[in-house]
């Protein structure tokens, strides 16, 4: 049984190995075929230019498809209804109701195709945590965060890694939700054990895995990850996200990012809310499809608006690298290893995600940014239909 075992994880292990290879090649030609286009457009400040689809190399009537089929899969989520029963007990604020299915399409950085209230300000859910990496990223640039294999105990000294457990968990670990971090924050702990407390996310007991060897998607730790990030910036993260990047790309003053109504810290002196990395238990990152765009923008630009750099180019390598435990994710980012996610999409494809469902894709081959948000599903056939539309 054990030799059998063996025999399972090696193989395993062989089978990442090999998506990781894949994702790497992949991503590599898709920045070579990137660092050939010239002329990039970045939007200014409240004016973003549109292109007709024939100007930018696709095809009219098939785009037009495309966004006829995005309006057509109107999400069916509900605040009131749902919000209790998926996810449990709220901490913080949630709007009463929430814009109807919306999004914009970009080639080239123009707008080739846009639906819906496009301004409206929601709740993005775990988008927030494709946010909380690119904040990291600033981190890891202004020399705050030294190496992200570090143990955040060499930093972050409130307690909150003091375990054997705990002392253990680095940067890298939780960017890449294998930190196993344990413990309770803002009243929810880290087990995700009760109905009360996660509804139907709720989990059944397991053995605790030495970090770094197990992957979990778990709001819990990623909150502790985004206090570990505002005590090292030592400013709140919505005003280090404005100032270091939404600024920068030319967003809009209307986005939020709410904290819980009870995780209020002290910093010098001073009352900061720490921020969440979801809507999981309300508040959250709310922004419009708009401002996503301008940040999928970014991202398929690997951190650069114009000429200036506002996150390291490495820092995107880096974080839309396969992790050893889950190939299909990197720093809070969703890969396309393999092409599982999407099987009708590049590769080198991915996407902040979120429950709504609410979405970022990046085609860094085709040049193009898909922001949808409140939709039930169907994102590779979208792709598939937009891809469709690409002549040129």
């Amino acid at each position: 049984m054990r030799a059998l075992l063996r025999t399972h994880q090696t193989v395993r292990l062989s089978v990442v190995a090999l998506l990781v290879a894949m994702q790497l090649l992949s991503a590599g030609c898709a920045s070579s075929q990137r660092g050939q286009r010239a002329g990039a457009y970045f939007p200014s400040r409240g004016d973003w230019q549109r292109r007709s689809p024939a100007q930018v190399g696709m095809d009219s009537a098939k785009l037009a498809e495309a966004v006829q089929f995005a309006q057509s899969r109107e999400a069916t989520w509900d605040f009131g209804r749902d919000q209790v029963r998926t996810f449990g007990r709220p901490l913080g604020a949630l709007p009463e109701k929430r814009a109807p299915t919306n999004g914009i399409i970009l080639r080239h950085g123009f707008i080739v195709a846009s639906f819906g209230d496009t301004k409206a300000n929601d709740p993005v859910y775990s988008v927030a945590k494709s946010f909380l990496s690119t904040v990291a990223g600033l981190a890891v640039d202004r020399r705050l965060i030294r190496n992200v294999n570090d143990p955040v105990a060499d930093y972050i000294r409130d307690g909150g890694y003091d375990s054997p457990q705990n002392r253990l968990v680095t940067w890298k670990q939780h960017l890449q939700q294998a930190s196993e971090w344990e413990g309770s924050l803002w009243g929810k702990p880290s087990d995700f054990i009760g109905a009360a407390e996660f509804g139907a996310g709720e989990r059944k007991p397991r053995v605790l895995q030495p970090p770094g060897s197990f992957y979990e998607y778990n709001d819990v730790r990623i909150n502790r990850f985004a206090l570990s990030l505002l005590r090292l910036f030592g400013t709140g993260l919505p005003e280090v996200l404005k100032t270091g990047i939404m600024d920068p790309i030319g967003a809009s003053s209307d986005w939020r990012w709410v904290p819980y109504d009870n995780s209020q810290v002290e910093i010098d002196g001073r009352s900061i809310g720490s921020v969440s990395g979801g809507t999981r238990w309300g508040a959250g990152l709310w922004m419009s499809s708009e401002d996503l765009a301008r940040f999928g923008l970014l991202a398929l630009n690997r951190g650069k608006w114009g000429e200036r750099q506002i996150v390291s180019d490495q820092w995107f390598s880096d974080a839309l690298r396969p992790s050893e435990q889950k190939a299909d994710y990197g720093y809070l980012w969703w890969l396309n290893t393999g092409k599982v996610q999407w099987p009708s999409a590049p590769a080198s494809s991915f996407a902040a995600l979120g429950n709504g469902s609410n979405t970022i894709w990046v085609d860094p081959e085709h040049d193009i940014v898909v922001v949808w948000h409140w939709h039930r599903g169907g994102m590779d056939a979208l792709i598939q239909r937009i891809l469709a539309a690409v002549v040129d």
